[in-house]
């Protein structure tokens, strides 16, 4: 039996699970969306407990693919049709102004391409 988690990582792991298919929300979206912590609580938060939840829809801010979590990032961007662009380089990184949630139940943000 696996111990209980903290209360705070309960809600971050809750938030992450409510964001959509094809769409992401930063660090610090969501401690601003729960109203405490940081982005990097929340990342310790991901970094500990994530792995049962969506991890891949937590993200960066520059909207770069966790390190180490490349491929298995971009897979599941890819399988939900989450907007990507790719860099001068041609890296592939998400398009935050069309992947960005704002944490609302409505997901026509979307559709206009901004939060």
């Amino acid at each position: 039996m696996s111990e209980e988690l903290p209360p705070y990582a309960e809600r971050v792991l809750e938030a992450a699970e409510r964001i959509p298919p094809g769409r992401v929300m930063t660090y610090g979206d969501v401690a601003e969306w729960l109203g405490e912590g940081g982005p990097r609580q929340v990342g310790r938060v991901m970094a500990l407990y994530g792995g049962a939840v969506p991890w891949w829809r937590v993200v960066r801010a520059d909207g770069r693919p966790l390190p180490g979590s490349e491929p298995r990032a971009l897979e599941n961007y890819r399988a939900e049709a989450t907007p990507l662009r790719l860099t001068g380089d041609g890296e592939p990184r998400l398009d935050m102004r069309r992947a960005r949630w704002d944490g609302d139940g409505g997901d026509a943000a979307r559709d206009e391409g901004h939060m």
